[in-house]
């Protein structure tokens, strides 16, 4: 037999396991299949593959493997059963970067399935390797350790500690600076998986110097719900009102915003700002910045704060920041951007607040465009409430709604006629204006019988 003939033999060996696992990955993205394949003993068959001389052989191995893994616990158990994840670990500090996504993808769809296959992976000296990984020059690499990582880390504090351990947290940190989205998205999620379930974890994560560069991520319109919440867990959020406190001018910008931001996705984390006493300190910038791009932000933060419930409306109502608003909103030397911003804070707060002292002091400055807002408020409250109807006699407040001139048939003069429907016909009319020269005049006209 010739040279070249004994050459053939292996060139169609070579062939044929190409063929195969490419065939097993192929089938592998079917459920349908997968029963089958399991059947067939695919594990046995694919795990020598994984050491296989041929590169392309050994990928596509550790693809199918991770397809299959992905699809059920079970198939996650033959994996680790099999002793397939030593030979994969010892391969990832040594191989391509194709191998290295491959390798990452299957210790990521074996360790989503519980906490025990997530240990089976961290027992077998992987989170080292992963996070060598997140060193690698290739982001596409970078980013399937960030993924495996998050993966292990999101069952409970034990598995997330170990991948602090493994030093995994300040590279993670280093991921969300990169450029590319995909990878700072991932990263940002496996930061949020680890703090989540402990304070302790979380100050890691903050430690690290997180949460400038998630502040940062969030101001980018493609932020997601997750990145706020991440901040919160990571206690980022009185980090960033600390930062906002002890700083003057742009710098300022980003916190402000950055709240504005995490406020906005829902009511539980407008009240985490709210509770890390993030409302005192946006009211400061309101009041005290010169520059009108920072109390424009500092307004719309504090409109995405309040305009959830009346309890949030109220935590930003009682620190006096309403009056504020309304006369930047008045001013005629406030920015075209101001008036809009402040407008709309305004509309905001006013839409949710059922707290009537802090409404009260508006009906006396408020324009028609805020003041029906106003008065919608009081309609709201009075007609339930005995003694709010009794204070906003006292008050002064009857008296100036009977003053204000509303158009026939608006809905401000809807809100009026409910505000009077609250008293005695002869209450509202003693307050109306004119009513006390009625009464003079009465005086003068009356006779007296003697």
């Amino acid at each position: 037999m010739s040279q070249r003939q004994v050459l053939q033999v292996f060139e169609q060996y070579q062939r044929a396991r190409t063929q195969f696992v490419q065939t097993v990955a192929e089938l592998a993205t079917r459920p349908q299949n997968i029963e089958t394949l399991q059947n067939a003993g695919v594990m046995a068959l694919l795990r020598p593959l994984l050491l296989d001389v041929v590169p392309n052989i050994q990928q596509t191995a550790a693809l199918a493997l991770g397809r299959l893994a992905n699809y059920n616990d079970d198939l996650a158990e033959a994996v680790v059963k099999g002793d397939i994840l030593p030979q994969l670990v010892y391969s990832l500090a040594e191989q391509n970067r194709f191998y290295k996504k491959a390798a990452a993808f299957v210790l990521r769809a074996v360790g989503k399935h519980s906490p025990q296959l997530a240990q089976a992976i961290v027992d077998c000296g992987a989170l080292d390797t992963l996070v060598i990984c997140l060193e690698d020059f290739d982001p596409g690499v970078k980013e399937a350790a960030s993924w495996a990582l998050g993966y292990i880390a999101r069952h409970n504090a034990e598995l997330s500690q170990a991948v602090v351990d493994a030093g995994a947290i300040p590279l993670l940190v280093l991921c969300i600076q990169e450029p590319e989205i995909a990878l700072r998205r991932i990263a940002a999620s496996a930061l949020s998986d680890v703090s989540k379930h402990s304070p302790e974890l979380a100050q890691t994560v903050v430690d690290a110097g997180a949460i400038a560069h998630l502040a940062q991520m969030i101001l980018n319109p493609d932020a997601k719900l997750k990145l706020s919440q991440l901040i919160v867990n990571a206690g980022g959020v009185a980090a960033v009102i600390d930062c906002v406190g002890c700083c003057k001018g742009n710098v300022r910008l980003p916190g402000i915003m950055m709240l504005g931001y995490v406020a906005a996705h829902s009511e539980n984390l407008a009240m985490a700002v709210i509770i890390s006493k993030g409302v005192p300190q946006l009211a400061v910038c309101l009041s005290e910045e010169p520059e009108d791009h920072i109390k424009a932000a500092a307004a719309w933060s504090l409109g995405q704060i309040g305009r959830h419930t009346p309890e949030h409306a109220r935590a930003v109502a009682v620190a006096n920041v309403l009056p504020v608003l309304l006369s930047l909103y008045m001013s005629p030397e406030s920015s075209e951007d101001l008036q809009v911003k402040t407008k709309k804070a305004l509309k905001n707060i006013l839409q949710k607040c059922t707290h009537l002292p802090a409404l009260e002091p508006l009906l006396h400055d408020a324009p028609p465009n805020i003041l029906k807002h106003i008065v919608g408020q009081f309609s709201k409250v009075l007609p339930h409430d005995s003694k709010a109807r009794r204070l906003f006699v006292t008050s002064g407040g009857l008296k100036k709604v009977q003053e204000i001139k509303a158009e026939a048939g608006s809905l401000l003069q809807e809100y009026i006629y409910t505000i009077n429907n609250c008293y005695p016909e002869e209450i509202v009319r003693y307050y109306s204006p004119g009513y006390s020269e009625a009464l003079l005049e009465r005086v003068e006209n009356y006779q007296p019988v003697l």
